[in-house]
Order: structure tokens, then C-alpha cells, then sequence
């Protein structure tokens, strides 16, 4: 593979720089929306944390010492230097920073829904291969038989079937938690990521399949095999290379769905990550930590979306112009 030419790096460059800039009005509004979205939620954290037989005096004292009582305009001010200082606030419930809670969990959300999404591509991509290459045969209609069914099962009712099939039927894997060391980890990921990561295979799998079947029949195509290139070549060297840029987009947008995912998912599995702390903190009214968890899901999709830019440019050299 050549290399491209300087001004062509200089020019990726400059779009990548072109995309961050772009994605910092998508920043500010998701800061915004976060912080407006928790405030006009009903009910009244410092009451569930006080109990109902608290005094309008605590109350008050309380609500002063988080700065719930400041108008909206004052606390949306704070809540930007907090930021600006890394600094989310305090959790009400668990009495500690905001920030060192979502670091705890943010790792095992991160490790959960990357490898369902490495169990999606990884699977997605040679299937819609087949499927293409064998069109309208018994691969084909059996790959999509498949993709129906990995379509129409929602993640709560595959989760459980795994665990009993898989942990309580067979003993092999373990039903929940993230266990102790490395090999007892991957032993404890296995079971929730390909829960969350089938879902996502059987929406690539027909991604691939269509886009390969557009590029089969490109005239490019047919000069490859004119000139004498093995199959194998002609498939995965030039088709599928450039078929991949519309399963980078869907890729990137589904990063985002496996986050939102992971929440039942891990309820599922016990799985100690941002989405079992996000409902914990739902159900108590912690405004501080919903807040911190959504930001932080929030935040990575945009970079997601910011890197699958910048993936067209390495997949396809014809973006680099």
C-alpha cells in the first residue's frame, strides 16, 4: 500500500480538526440538556434522603448546603465551572465526589460494550461476506433467518436463557458480578457482552450484505477478475474495503445504542458498571450522580462519532481528498 502524500495528511488533518470544532455546539447542548433533564424530574431528593418526617428547618439546611436552593441560572453556572474543574459535585446517597464514582464504574461499562461490539463486527462482517458472495442460496437465506431472529430478541429475555443454559444448566461461565484477576474477569464478560453484542451483529450482517452486493457489481469488480485476481482478493482486498464506509457509520451509531444497552444488561448480570449506578441513582434522586452518568455516556458517544470520521479517512484512501 502506498503511502499518501503529505498534502493529503495535511488535508485529513485539517478535516479531523474541522469535525472536533463542530462537535463542540454537540457538546455544550448535551452538557445543557443533562443538566435541565434531572432538574425537572418530580420529587424532591433532599425529602427521600431526609425521610418525610424531617423538618421544613433541615430541609432548607440541607437543600442550601448542596446549592439546590440557588436559582436554575446560578446552579447551571456552577455546574459549567464544576466541569471546567473536573469537579461533577457530591453524590447525596453515597456521600463522595461524583467523579471518582463514575471512574469506578466508567471502565467496566467501556470493557462490556467494546467487547459486544468486537462479538458484532466480528461475526457481522464475515456473515454478510457469505451472504453476499452466495446470494439467494441456502447460506444467504439462513444468515438471514438468523439476523431476523438476532433482530426480534430483546436483551432481557436473551440474558436469562444464557444463564440458564450457559451457568446454571452447563456450569461453565459464572451468572454475575466482574469476579477477581484477569481470567476471572473475561470469565464474568463473556455471557453479558455476547448478549449485548448479538443484537448488534444481526443489524451488521445485513449492513455488510447490502453494501458488498452494491460493490460485487461495480464495474472495478468485474476489471479485478478480468485480469486474473483470485476471489479472494477481488472480495476482500477491493470490494470489502470499500464497502466498509456505510458499516462505519452504522458501527458508530451503534456504539451509542450498546451504551444504553448495557443498562439492562448489566442489571441483568449484575454487572458493576455506569448502568446499574445510573438506576440506583434514578431511584434515589441523586441528581449530582445521574447527571455525572449520563455525561459521561454522553461524551463518548460524541468522541465515538468523532473517531468513525476519522476511521473513513484510514478505510477508504478516497476520503483523504
Amino acid at each position: 500500500m502506498s503511502t499518501p502524500p503529505r498534502s493529503q495528511l495535511r488535508q485529513t488533518a485539517r478535516n479531523i480538526a474541522r469535525r472536533f470544532f463542530l462537535t463542540l455546539p454537540v457538546l455544550w447542548l448535551v452538557v445543557t440538556v443533562v443538566f435541565l433533564l434531572i432538574h425537572i424530574v418530580p420529587g424532591d431528593p433532599i425529602v427521600q434522603m431526609l425521610g418525610e418526617g424531617a423538618t421544613a428547618a433541615d430541609i432548607a439546611g440541607l437543600r442550601h448546603a448542596y446549592g439546590l436552593d440557588a436559582p436554575l441560572s446560578e446552579q447551571y453556572l456552577h455546574y459549567w465551572r464544576g466541569i471546567g474543574h473536573a469537579d461533577l459535585g457530591q453524590s447525596l446517597r453515597l456521600h463522595d465526589s461524583v467523579l471518582h464514582l463514575v471512574l469506578q464504574r466508567y471502565p467496566y461499562t467501556l470493557a462490556l460494550t467494546v467487547a459486544a461490539m468486537l462479538i458484532g463486527v466480528g461475526l457481522a462482517i464475515p456473515a454478510g461476506v457469505v451472504s453476499a458472495r452466495r446470494r439467494d442460496r441456502w447460506p444467504d437465506r439462513s444468515l438471514g433467518l438468523l439476523s431476523l431472529v438476532g433482530l426480534s430478541f430483546p436483551n432481557f429475555a436473551l440474558g436469562p436463557i444464557l444463564i440458564i443454559v450457559f451457568s446454571i444448566g452447563l456450569g461453565w461461565l459464572p451468572v454475575s458480578g466482574a469476579g477477581v484477576g484477569t481470567s476471572d474477569f473475561l470469565r464474568h464478560l463473556v455471557l453479558p457482552a455476547i448478549t449485548l453484542g448479538l443484537g448488534m451483529a444481526a443489524i451488521l450482517t445485513r449492513m455488510v450484505r447490502t453494501s458488498m452486493l452494491e460493490e460485487l457489481g461495480q464495474d472495478y469488480i468485474r476489471t479485478a477478475r478480468a485480469k486474473g485476481l483470485s476471489e479472494q482478493t477481488v472480495v476482500y482486498r477491493h470490494a470489502l474495503r470499500n464497502a466498509l464506509n456505510p458499516v462505519l457509520t452504522v458501527v458508530g451509531l451503534q456504539f451509542g445504542s450498546l451504551l444504553a444497552g448495557a443498562i439492562v444488561t448489566e442489571t441483568i448480570f449484575g454487572w458493576p458498571g455506569l448502568g446499574r449506578l445510573t438506576l440506583s441513582a434514578i431511584s434515589n434522586r441523586d441528581y449530582a450522580l445521574v447527571q455525572g452518568c449520563i455525561l459521561a455516556v454522553g461524551l463518548t458517544y460524541v468522541l465515538v462519532n468523532l473517531l468513525t470520521d476519522a476511521a473513513y479517512a484510514i478505510v477508504d484512501p478516497r476520503m483523504r481528498r
